[in-house]
Formats: C-alpha cells, structure tokens, sequence
C-alpha cells in the first residue's frame, strides 16, 4: 500500500504534459478546419461543393501537390485565395487567348510589357537605389517602400521620377527588403488579375537567397529577374549575412480587354485599401 502510495505521489514525466498540449493543440487545429465545412454543408451544400470545385482546380494549378499545399489553401493562409477562386478562374477565362503558364521570362512578355520593366529597372541602378534605402532599413526584418500601388501614387520620402510615373501596364511600384537571416513563410497571393515581377537590384553571390515557386527555386545569384503568378504557393528566403533588395511589381496580365482588367484592378484596390495593412502585416513600412 505505501509502495502505491509512493508511486502516486512521484512527478508526472516532463513528456506527459508536453504530449497532451500537442494533443490539445492538433484538437483545437481540426476542430478550426472541419466545424467550418459541416456548417457550409449543413445549410448551404451547393454553395460548399462549388466553391470546392473552384478550389480544386485553383489549387492543382501548383506544381507541388503535397497534403501541406493543399492543407494551407483550404484551411490555412491560402483560405482567401481559395475565396476569390471563382473570380480568378473568370480572369483566367478573360486573359484568354494568353494561357497562364506560371512562371515567365521576361522575352514571354509582349515588347510593350518588357519596356516598361526596362524602365524600372535602370531607374533602380542609376537612381542607386540600394543607397538611398540602406539608412531607412537599419534593423528592421523586413521592410516595404511603394511608390504606387494597384495604380495610385504614393507620397515617398526617397524621390524616383520613373518609379512615378503612369504607365499603361505596370500597377505596382515597391521595394521589399530583406535583413540577413530573414524568410516569408509558404504563402499564396490573393489576385490573378496582375503577374508579379521581382528584380534583385544589388548583387547576390550565395545559392541560399532565392524564391521558390512550387517545385522551381530561382536563385538570384543566377538571375536577377523573375516573374510568376503569385497566386501559386511560394516562399522567399534569405539566408545569407546580406541583405536582399527587390523591386517589387505588378503588371497587368497580358489580355486582349486590358482596359477591362485594368477597370476591375481599379475597383479592387479601392476595395482593398482598409485592409492592405492586413496582406502586409509581417512587413514594416518605409515612407
């Protein structure tokens, strides 16, 4: 009897508590993703099986079709590009006959597209942008300058004429800056209505500063200049003890009705203006 009594009396195995937390944790995790779904297919079947479809055949658009990618789409920080997947798939319909492919080379790009990136890009190096941002990053992880965004100009402390000036097909002018050690996590965009263009403006010599998009992993060391559909899963990663400077662009997709991609970009973004704060929330902001 007193040996039962020791027994009971002696501490709990440090593992014990640890286990049960995780248990708890992965609990609270799938209650989060199924309650959800069995309150849609309950009450509204027909709206949940066709936004499943939709999500389905946004989704199998990227080339790692993991449990992990489709997971933090339907249930994870890709819900919201699962919500406006019918929207994307109607632009993907009015894009046509210009199939998405993805990921591009700049020589894909119709002549008119690929002079106006031109433009930004030599405004970048003969305006040493990567000067006049170094003392505004100091010790910030990760820092974002626009100067226009989905088309409206923005007031900046650092002056680039080209970098506000209108152009036809380019929506997004920025900067995203990444400190040394710093990394996105695997994400998805929201829109399909415009490509993103990202242009490693300083030089890169180490193979762990790279974006991946799926299976492909672009190192900057290689090329300077990347463009894809940033509503495939992707990640941005800099490992190195530098820092990593990007003009971050949005360009219309090529169409045959870009007045009308550009009308509905318009609308968007004045849609979107409370809650830009929100797709930028891990970034700090440079004016």
């Amino acid at each position: 009897m007193a040996t039962a009594d020791i027994a009971s009396d002696a501490p709990m195995a440090p593992e014990q508590p640890k286990r049960k937390s995780r248990i708890l944790k992965y609990a609270k995790k799938g209650l989060k993703r199924v309650v959800p779904f069995a309150v849609f297919a309950y009450f509204i079947p027909w709206v949940l099986l066709f936004y499943v479809i939709c999500g389905a055949l946004d989704v199998l658009r990227n080339s790692r079709r993991t449990f992990s990618t489709i997971d933090r789409y339907f249930a994870g920080n890709g819900v919201f590009t699962w919500l406006l997947s019918p929207f994307n798939l109607l632009i993907d319909l009015l894009s046509l006959p210009y199939w998405n492919k993805g990921i591009y080379k700049l020589n894909e790009l119709p002549e008119r597209y690929r002079s106006e990136i031109q433009t930004l890009i030599d405004a970048a190096h003969n305006r040493n942008l990567v000067g006049l941002l170094e003392e505004k990053m100091g010790e910030k992880k990760r820092g974002m300058i626009f100067f226009q965004w989905y088309g409206k100009l923005l007031d900046t402390s650092i002056d680039i004429p080209e970098f506000k000036q209108r152009f036809r097909y380019i929506r997004t002018v920025g900067v995203s800056i990444f400190n040394k050690k710093q990394s996105t996590g695997k994400h998805y965009g929201p829109l399909r209505v415009t490509y993103r263009v990202l242009y490693n403006v300083n030089d890169m010599t180490e193979p762990n500063v790279y974006i991946k998009v799926g299976n492909y992993t672009h190192r900057w060391m290689n090329e300077k200049l990347f463009i894809f559909d940033d509503t495939l899963q992707h990640q941005s990663v800099n490992e190195s003890d530098g820092l990593r400077y990007c003009l971050f662009v949005d360009i219309l997709r090529p169409s045959l009705v870009p007045w009308l991609l550009s009308g509905i970009l318009t609308t968007i973004r004045l849609m979107m203006v409370p809650f830009r704060a929100v797709f930028y929330q891990h970034w700090t902001f440079i004016k």
